[in-house]
């Protein structure tokens, strides 16, 4: 068995164990390496902090499919985890277009990767039903093509755009789930009431659960309402920026390096990366 067949049998097996996972999203070589060494069992990359690294913002176009692929290439090489890649709306319209992006994003080493249903447009920020069903369809097909367990993610994005409708949300995702979709993903539940509807809407197929902003939910209460994966975006790409923009400001603003008494030790995070 290949080292990509293997880390696809593995990260399927994640799915199918009674207790959920949490998939943590490194944006670079460097920050999948500290996560693989907590114990870890899976990486995801991050489209946003991925952006912010590149001085881009996280916004349509601001990432190219071939930035994703290099992003996802250096993860992928940086551990032995196995890494599902954000592909965004799949890089097209089209349902070929999908198609297409899950056969090329394969070639870096990934053995999963989600396609959202947003079109990137603010006017019209979702695509049409059915369009949608063929989209994930096509990306399905692609996948099972592949000599090896690409793990499909679909994803619903109501609830980050706006149109906060719970069950036109689950009216996709039971859609999603019908075309063959591996997983089902809604980013932007907002109460354990939500959660568990998605859950039980989709089930028995996974549900991945997006840990930001005001879901105060613990690893231990996810899994027990059913939940089977979780990520948690680019939350540790902010949380990062956000220690290094108040350690810059302390230093312009106020001229003292207090900064440095929390800042890790350079002899341990220069042994993450001689190991």
């Amino acid at each position: 068995m290949d080292a990509q067949t293997l880390r696809a049998e593995t990260f399927k097996a994640l799915h199918e164990r009674d207790r959920a996972f949490v998939m943590p999203n490194p944006w670079d070589a460097g920050s999948a390496v500290m996560l693989a060494s907590l114990g870890f069992e899976a990486l995801a990359t991050t489209s946003a902090g991925y952006a912010f690294s590149l001085g881009r913002p996280d916004a349509e176009g601001a990432l190219s499919l071939d930035d994703t692929l290099i992003n996802a290439s250096m993860i992928v090489k940086a551990t032995a985890l196995p890494v599902a890649a954000d592909l965004e709306n799949g890089f097209s319209d089209t349902p070929e277009g999908c198609a297409q992006t899950i056969l090329r994003a394969a070639a870096t080493g990934i053995v999963g990767g989600s396609i959202e249903d947003a079109t990137g447009i603010a006017a019209d920020p979702i695509y049409p039903f059915d369009l949608s069903v063929e989209r994930v369809e096509a990306a399905v097909a692609a996948a099972r093509s592949l000599p090896f367990p690409f793990t499909l993610t679909a994803r619903a994005e109501n609830l980050l755009h706006g149109r906060l409708d719970l069950p036109d949300t689950i009216r996709r995702l039971q859609a999603y789930a019908e075309a063959g979709a591996d997983v089902l993903y809604a980013p932007g539940l907002r109460s354990a009431e939500e959660v568990l509807a998605v859950v039980k809407a989709v089930a028995p197929k996974p549900v991945n659960v997006l840990m930001s902003g005001g879901l105060n939910l613990s690893v231990a209460q996810l899994s027990e309402m059913g939940v089977r994966r979780i990520s948690v975006g680019s939350a540790l790409a902010l949380a990062a920026y956000g220690e290094f923009y108040r350690a810059a400001q302390e230093v312009y603003e106020l001229g003292t390096f207090t900064f440095t008494d929390r800042k890790m030790p350079f002899s341990q995070a220069n042994q993450f990366f001689k190991d």
